[in-house]
């Protein structure tokens, strides 16, 4: 198994300060189809990790989550790509629940499920708090700029105390593919 952690708001599609409530909201970001559909048939398992705290909030319902999750998951196939697994975190912000990034429960329950490590697998996020749950799971933060990026990288800059001063960070989810990629070729090249 080679994995891919991608977050989902601001990654894959719109980020929404209203939040994504039903499929006709889902819009994918320019690029991300294409990035998932190459991740694929090059042999990765794209896994989306996603706190979903509208639930909590009385905003969708868990079923109107898994139609929002069709419409991506379709979207995604009409690209020639393939998601290998969902997880996400119903839970609000103030709940103390154990899978809320930046938390790193989701992380664990892939653990268990998978039987997989994440060393050395690459978790791609737009905000602060996707970064931090990849780093406590051991894998590899990188970030984007697109939804909430741009913001996060200025969060970086200002405070090297986090940690994340070193990360990857790329426009959007098409061109840290490109680089996955190159770096792909350059090993296999030697």
């Amino acid at each position: 198994m080679k994995p891919i952690i991608l977050d989902r708001d601001g990654v894959i599609n719109q980020e929404s300060a209203e939040f994504v409530k039903s499929p006709e909201e889902w819009l994918p970001l320019k690029g991300s189809l294409v990035a998932i559909a190459r991740l694929s048939q090059a042999g990765y398992d794209v896994i989306v990790l996603t706190n979903q705290s509208g639930i909590a909030r009385g905003l969708f319902s868990a079923d109107m989550l898994s139609q929002i999750h069709v419409r991506m998951i379709d979207y995604i196939h009409q690209a020639g790509g393939k998601i290998s697994s969902i997880a996400f975190c119903p839970h609000g912000p103030d709940d103390q629940c154990y899978c809320r990034k930046p938390k790193a429960g989701l992380y664990s329950e892939l653990i268990q499920q998978l039987g997989i490590s994440f060393n050395g697998v690459y978790s791609v996020g737009d905000s602060l708090r996707d970064l931090q749950a990849a780093q406590e799971a051991g894998a590899l933060p990188v970030l984007v700029l697109t939804g909430n990026g741009k913001k996060t990288a200025k969060q970086i800059s200002k405070d090297p105390s986090l940690g994340l001063s070193n990360i990857p960070i790329f426009e959007n989810l098409l061109s840290f593919s490109d680089w996955l990629f190159s770096q792909s070729d350059e090993h296999s090249s030697l």
